[in-house]
């Protein structure tokens, strides 16, 4: 399905201004607003590779750099800045790809901020976040304490989670989505990593994890009220 790509400039308030890309194939039926990682920008091949992958399946994308980013600073921003940041690129997204279903989320980092942001208040427009590795705790240290915000959020949710993502012990995550009920989806990757990378003794490859991935998500996205 061809896809038109748009370079584009996003304007956060009492911020300033990021770089955005829209990737919109013809006849898109819903449009993922999609938060890069804390260590690498919205054109890294993996955000490129679920931008592409979406368009191939019908489904719009809008990528944005937050302001830490686009000044190549090497700090995340604080969380009130990324939320501000998240909700200006919901906003945009509603503008641009208008009568779309809208959902947000993104990879790792991208997707708790997104999710704090739906927490604190609803994002305009959105109906569903989906998480690409969300990241419950630090590295190979194994807790829940940053998902006790989720509670506060009514939409659904899905998270697409590696079994040996070192950022989301799974003993940790499946209680958290117990917790939340019907509104909350977790789909496995079975020996994925946090970026969903396999092992070669698998016997599949890492783009044949991340078809695993995207399918995943177009279908959840579909499934959306």
């Amino acid at each position: 399905m061809a896809a038109k790509t748009q370079e584009l400039k996003l304007d956060i308030e009492r911020i300033g201004t990021v770089s955005a890309i829209l990737t919109q194939p013809a006849e898109a039926r819903a449009c993922y607003v999609l938060a890069h990682g804390a260590g690498a920008d919205m054109r890294h091949a993996f955000m490129e590779k679920v931008a592409q992958g979406l368009a191939d399946r019908g489904i719009a994308t809008l990528r944005f750099n937050f302001p830490y980013m686009e000044k190549k600073q090497g700090r995340p921003d604080p969380p009130g800045v990324a939320h501000v940041a998240i909700r200006a690129a919901a906003l945009e997204a509603a503008r641009l790809c208008p009568g779309l279903k809208l959902v947000a989320g993104g990879k790792s980092f991208g997707g708790r901020m997104t999710s704090q942001a739906q927490s604190k208040a609803p994002l305009p427009h959105v109906k569903g976040l989906a998480f690409l590795g969300f990241p419950l705790h630090a590295d190979k240290k194994p807790s829940a304490e940053r998902a006790e915000h989720l509670g506060g959020i009514a939409i659904p949710m899905l998270f697409l989670q590696g079994t040996r993502d070192g950022l989301a012990d799974l003993g940790h995550l499946k209680p958290v989505v117990a917790r939340l009920g019907a509104k909350a989806t977790l789909h496995e990757i079975e020996g994925g990593d946090h970026s969903f990378a396999v092992l070669k003794k698998s016997g599949r490859s890492n783009d044949e994890a991340l078809t695993e991935v995207l399918d995943t998500l177009a279908a959840w996205i579909d499934g959306l009220a």
